[in-house]
């Protein structure tokens, strides 16, 4: 356990990774230390990512959190944040249905979020505006990810979301579709479209793109300025989140959760939750 003396990058590391490995929950490290900050939460997830990646783990994207103005307020993060997607974390959907996943490893509840995803050919340049970057992007899809907390009762500080990986349990993508694809007016439909989030045939939230920092794009930006600052840059092949579009909802076993999409050609997925 991390004492209250100041955290340890690598015993920090360690903890974190051992409470995401049997999906329990650990004391908040903010709650520890008053001065750990987003620099030293930083640290900490670059060493657990260095144990994963020891362990056999790919890293393949990365998913951006707290781009909801709603969900900041919710959780008292004022900023977004990231955290690392993995190769046994990114789940393809059929597009044909029938779609499981299972959410027994993680601790409860976890929490659903429609977003937009990304996949970069090349990678984008910093501070460049919305047609710069998504010329840099092959195809778009959309998604669940599903979010965990390893604090209790959904309560935590910044940094603590930073040292939990940015609260990613998995990132669940529908289909594929070349940005070619998409429409004219690409930017604009990022920023318009519609999403009905249902449980069991009943709706539970709406939003529109608009809800992600402005624009999906807008997210994209503040991720490149964030990583630049880092000594880091997203990377051809990855697969960037942008956030969630409505609220972050608990899920359990036995439901099955549904989108509807208007105003883009994105076709909504449908999982049910074992």
């Amino acid at each position: 356990m991390v004492t209250d003396i100041g955290i340890d990058v690598n015993i920090a590391a360690r903890e974190i990774k051992a409470a995401i490995d049997s999906a329990r929950h650990i004391p908040t490290f903010t709650s520890r230390d008053a001065g750990f900050d987003l620099g030293a939460a930083y640290r900490v997830a670059a060493a657990l990512h260095a144990l994963r990646v020891s362990e056999g783990d790919v890293a393949v994207g990365r998913k951006i959190g707290f781009t909801n103005a709603a969900i900041q307020r919710q959780y008292g993060v004022p900023h977004p944040i990231w955290g690392t997607v993995y190769q046994r974390t990114l789940i393809r959907l059929d597009g044909n249905g029938g779609n499981t996943f299972s959410i027994a490893r993680m601790p409860k509840p976890p929490r659903i979020e429609p977003e937009i995803a990304m996949h970069f050919h090349t990678s984008p340049p910093v501070d460049g505006d919305p047609a710069a970057i998504l010329s840099c992007i092959d195809w778009i899809a959309h998604g669940f990810e599903i979010v965990q907390s390893h604090f209790a009762d959904w309560k935590f500080a910044a940094p603590d979301t930073v040292v939990d990986n940015g609260l990613h349990g998995a990132l669940l993508i529908g289909e594929p579709q070349p940005v070619a694809g998409l429409g004219t007016d690409v930017i604009d439909a990022l920023s318009t479209f519609s999403l009905v989030l249902s449980c069991d045939g009943q709706v539970r939230d709406s939003g529109t793109g608009a809800n992600v920092l402005g624009h999906p794009l807008n997210a994209i930006a503040h991720l490149m300025r964030v990583l630049a600052d880092q000594d880091d840059a997203i990377r051809p092949g990855e697969t960037i989140t942008t956030g969630t579009i409505t609220a972050a909802l608990p899920i359990a076993a036995g439901e099955t959760w549904k989108t509807e999409i208007r105003g883009i050609a994105l076709p909504g997925i449908e999982v049910r939750f074992t």
